[in-house]
């Protein structure tokens, strides 16, 4: 996939703004449009978002006023975020503009019948319905970090070890599949990046959960489980280790485990709704999605 630096430059210009392809050298800037969002994110994070993905910035006076970046999840899928319009700029129509820019990217490399998803703040529930998207899922952020360490047993023959360089491509089909997002240079990314642990049972792999600096701390994520309660114990792996850290989750709102992060100390501060345009890329056996990558990768 290429990255934006080598995508044509395609300027529009309306009034005094223009669009272009967003450059490593515009992270400073985004991440100041996310900082004024409240949004978590470290520069580094951005960063690395932007080195697997692509972006769109939108300027005015030689000053970036709208951000989007979008990431391939398949070959006719994408997944899309990062849409920020800066607060003195909003009710003019730009992240319309924006978004209808980033669209006919996606449609030219994936085609017109591409599937994008996107979690969406309430903000921005309006713009992405009349641009044809449609909710399908809540995602409930967690967070905290005083909470207990629990303890959750395993089925006999189970055990969750360190993820090692041969459980790759392993995790990475695990993931693929929970999901129906087949991400190979973001989780070529998660693997340098990240920490993981795997659930086995006897020689397969059954399930896994990684962990990586983002924001405030940590987040674990994404977590691929065969149930519930298995999910569970994966995640107690990072949790118990890491008491007094800062840890983040995103979890699937039907994924079962609020109640139980909220026993623990891992409060729900933050609700987005996922939604679809197209085709809604759908996970297969064995595993379940417990918790995903991030908001914006999905």
């Amino acid at each position: 996939m290429p990255t934006s630096a080598e995508l044509p430059p395609a300027e529009v210009e309306h009034r005094t703004m223009r669009l272009r392809a967003m450059t490593p050298q515009d992270v400073a800037a985004l991440h100041l449009l996310a900082k004024a969002e409240q949004w978590p994110h470290r520069a580094e994070d951005l960063a690395d978002m932007l080195a697997v993905g692509s972006g769109t910035v939108a300027e005015l006076n030689g000053e970036i006023i709208g951000t989007t970046m979008w990431w391939r999840a398949g070959p006719a899928t994408a997944t899309l975020g990062m849409v920020i319009v800066s607060r003195r700029h909003r009710g003019a129509g730009l992240g319309r503009i924006v978004m209808d820019a980033v669209l006919d990217q996606i449609a030219a490399a994936l085609g017109p019948d591409a599937a994008i998803m996107l979690n969406a703040t309430e903000d921005g529930l309006p713009l992405y319905r009349k641009l044809g998207f449609r909710g399908v899922g809540e995602i409930l952020q967690h967070q905290g970090a005083a909470f207990q360490a629990p303890l959750v047993p395993l089925e006999p023959g189970e055990r969750i070890r360190p993820m090692g360089e041969r459980d790759g491509a392993v995790v990475d089909s695990l993931v693929h599949a929970a999901t129906g997002l087949d991400r190979p240079s973001v989780m070529t990314l998660l693997r340098e990046k990240a920490h993981g642990v795997v659930l086995t049972h006897g020689d397969t792999v059954t399930g896994a959960a990684l962990f990586r600096r983002f924001g405030r701390g940590y987040v674990v994520g994404p977590v691929i489980a065969p149930d519930a309660t298995r999910a569970k114990a994966l995640i107690a792996q990072w949790i118990g280790s890491r008491s007094g850290e800062f840890i983040r989750l995103d979890i699937p709102g039907d994924s079962g485990l609020g109640a139980w992060l909220e026993e623990l100390g891992l409060v729900r501060v933050g609700r987005v709704v996922t939604m679809v345009r197209g085709g809604e890329p759908r996970g297969t056996a064995p595993g379940t999605a417990f918790a995903i990558v991030s908001q914006a990768l999905c």
